[in-house]
């Protein structure tokens, strides 16, 4: 592996993607690779955006905003633009997953008061029908 330049499978183990993954981000103009020929060469700036791209989709980022984020990079403002503008979208985000979490919390809780209720029926048709023998 060059220090400049990785090949495709060596993106693939570093990141832990497939080779399927980097060409459907190479087609979304979100990865930028050499070409020579059939080969791919990803230089240091693809493996920097992979690795945002990559941490947006964990957070949940859609492509268009890890797009829109990535092309702020290069605005001549020392990344401040494209800082506020990431700052401004994890917030919602976060806001987002916490009212989920919440909605999961809820759905959880609901589901073991269900589960003891019917525990309960259990035991009483159980016990019914044992007193029954």
């Amino acid at each position: 592996m060059s220090n400049t330049t990785m090949t495709i499978r060596e993106m693939c183990t570093a990141f832990d993607v497939t080779p399927r993954t980097l060409r459907f981000y190479e087609a979304k103009e979100l990865l930028f690779p050499e070409r020579h020929g059939q080969k791919r060469l990803f230089t240091k700036r693809d493996r920097a955006r992979l690795k945002l791209i990559l941490r947006g989709k964990r957070f949940g980022f859609s492509l268009e905003e890890i797009r829109q984020l990535l092309d702020l990079y290069h605005m001549g403002d020392q990344q401040q633009t494209q800082l506020a503008r990431t700052y401004d979208i994890a917030r919602e985000r976060l806001a987002e997953l916490e009212a989920q979490r919440d909605d999961l919390t809820n759905a959880i809780d609901d589901l073991k008061n269900q589960l003891k209720w019917g525990e309960k029926m259990i035991a009483s048709i159980n016990s019914t029908r044992n007193a029954a023998e």
